[in-house]
């Protein structure tokens, strides 16, 4: 795997600091070896002589300049140099072999193998979306599907065996109001004061047969809706998990049973309650009203009874930002129930504001003024939607203005990754048509990859290791939004100034870049599966056609911005977005779409 020279590296290179360590008196001591923020301070850099110099008895600038010394004699033979940096960092520079032999191993892991780890298997459960069956998706709801997908996509590229799940809400007041407008509009009625107003209300009312029981009709036709559009935006779900379901089976019975049973319920005032003040949240909860209905909180504990039932071993719910006060409260009746609490997270995604021309657009179902999911697909596409929501953490507020999504924009950010990945695709039909072939890996030198450009790129791949297991850690997919813009930005800039199939070209050079290349597409198109984005093998963007200079590249209108020609480079484009599918013809999906461990 990717991460076995990575992991090499980082071993071989702590062992030897532990080693120099012992020979000043330290011994025991735990390594970390970081990444400098700037490669000017190194490939890896420590702090062991800022943290110990106190134990024997030294300033840390003098201990970490012994250390740099010693090291400098008795490191790997990859290590060029060691240098002391700031008040007691020890910085390494290594030899770009090491670089050179990473390409060979991202090559040979491919699109399939490439950031792929083993987690021993563990089964995750990823609730998402769960929005009630009594209306479309909409653009709001579709931020938690892309973090929840993604996520799911992350961790079985880790290893996890992931279940996807959506709780269907189909039963309670909010159905009974929702058939009640259904029924209102059919009669040519107004719905209650409390009723649903949307457009799509009066629509699935006209289209509703005589006689339709309103509640059953609207429920199905929601749910199929629902299953519609987040198909269309790349969202399969592996269980759709009825509310009623459990009425029917008798499972809210059998849990609140079962809390009695444990001692953590008691009636009182005519209600009964959960003892949830026991388990940490800040007030006793009502699970049966006075009437005898049960709340929201029993049939949720209910549900979440029975995911663990089914053997997970850890359960993630990606709630919407009004339901953060919910979560100290379901922890608590997780606990009530036996369960380790810390096995079950929250995901709490916050709101999405929607701007068209700078007018704010409103997500209520109830209000009739929404923007559906199908309705944001085919303005600005699902991969541009889905780039964007992914592209900021879901813990941050985030404003997303429709008109400049709805633009085929060169600032267009999954635009500009998305042709870092057709430019390498266009090599080959480049190189076909002037009779040139790529040497087997094998037979090239990738010692002649020496150019800051073509250094950076592979410094760039190497870090992906790194950065999914710190989204896989901290559950953030935006880390790898973040890291394939990088890449695609300095992948841009080696293929402006580090030409391949030019005439003048060193032919073993451009073997070399063309194989490097090759390891950057891996990299893209895996960072965009893992998005949920297509990775195209060919675009037509505004400004020419594909192939019109040395390279496969319009010569017109520099599409993607090159910073040499005038265009953003570092950090990548900001926003825009084409139309559905992404921009371009021939899009395709890397190989492991869903991505099976």
């Amino acid at each position: 795997m990717m991460s076995g020279s990575v992991s090499r590296v980082r071993g071989e290179l702590a062992s030897a600091v532990a080693v120099a360590l012992a020979r000043h008196g330290l011994e025991g001591v735990d390594v970390v070896l970081e990444r400098p923020s700037r490669h000017e301070h190194g490939d890896w850099s420590t702090n062991v002589a800022l943290v110990n110099a106190k134990r024997v008895g030294r300033a840390p600038r003098e201990l970490a300049t012994a250390l740099a010394e010693d090291l400098a004699l008795n490191s790997p033979d990859y290590v060029r140099r060691t240098e002391l940096a700031g008040p007691g960092f020890v910085n390494f520079f290594l030899d770009p072999m090491w670089l050179h032999e990473f390409v060979v191993q991202v090559v040979a892991a491919g699109v399939h193998g490439f950031g792929r780890a083993e987690s021993g298997h563990r089964r995750v459960n990823v609730e998402f979306v769960s929005a009630n069956p009594t209306g479309p998706v909409h653009a709001g709801h579709a931020r938690g599907a892309a973090y929840g997908d993604s996520l799911a996509r992350i961790l079985e590229r880790r290893g996890c065996v992931v279940t996807r799940e959506f709780y269907i809400n189909d039963r309670g007041t909010q159905m009974a109001t929702f058939a009640q407008s259904l029924a209102a509009r059919s009669r040519g009625e107004e719905p209650p004061a409390d009723g649903y107003l949307g457009g799509y209300i009066a629509d699935w009312a006209a289209r509703m047969p005589d006689g339709a029981d309103p509640l059953e009709y609207g429920y199905s036709t929601a749910l199929a809706d629902q299953r519609q559009a987040l198909g269309r935006f790349g969202v399969l779900f592996d269980v759709w998990f009825s509310e009623r379901s459990m009425v029917d089976s008798g499972a809210i019975d059998a849990t609140l049973r079962d809390l009695r049973d444990r001692g953590v319920v008691y009636d009182a005032d005519g209600a009964t309650w959960l003892r949830s003040t026991d388990f940490g949240d800040d007030k006793d909860r009502v699970l049966v009203r006075s009437d005898g209905e049960a709340t929201y909180l029993l049939p949720d504990i209910a549900y979440h009874r029975d995911k663990w039932s089914r053997g997970f071993d850890t359960l993630i719910d990606v709630w919407g930002a009004d339901h953060h006060g919910y979560v100290p409260r379901m922890r608590a009746a997780m606990a009530a129930l036996g369960h380790d609490a810390d096995s079950m997270e929250f995901a709490i995604t916050q709101l999405v504001t929607l701007e068209r021309n700078g007018v704010e657009v409103k997500l209520s179902k109830r209000s009739g003024d929404l923007v559906t999911l199908d309705e944001l697909i085919d303005e600005v596409g699902a991969d541009a939607a889905r780039f964007t929501y992914l592209s900021q953490s879901i813990d941050s507020r985030q404003t997303v203005d429709l008109a400049l999504l709805a633009q085929r924009s060169m600032d267009n950010p999954v635009f500009y990754v998305q042709y870092a990945h057709a430019r390498v695709c266009s090599l080959a039909r480049v190189a076909e048509s002037r009779g040139i072939q790529r040497r087997p890996l094998a037979e090239v030198d990738l010692g002649r990859l020496v150019s800051d450009r073509e250094l950076e790129l592979i410094r760039i791949l190497e870090r992906f290791d790194d950065e999914l297991s710190l989204a896989v850690t901290t559950r953030a997919p935006h880390r790898v939004a973040a890291w394939v813009r990088e890449l695609a930005a300095a992948f841009h800039g080696f293929y402006h100034d580090c030409p391949i199939l030019a005439e003048g070209v060193d032919p073993d050079l451009a073997q070399a870049r063309w194989w490097l290349a090759e390891a950057a597409r891996v990299g893209i198109a895996v960072a965009l599966n893992l998005l949920g984005v297509t990775a195209p093998e060919s675009m037509n963007p505004v400004g020419g056609p594909e192939e019109g200079n040395q390279e496969g590249d319009p010569e017109e209108g520099n599409p993607v911005g090159d910073p040499e020609q005038g265009g953003p480079e570092e950090g990548g484009p900001g926003e825009g977005g084409p139309g559905e599918g992404g921009p371009g013809e021939g899009s395709a999906e890397p190989d492991d779409v869903r991505s099976a461990p």
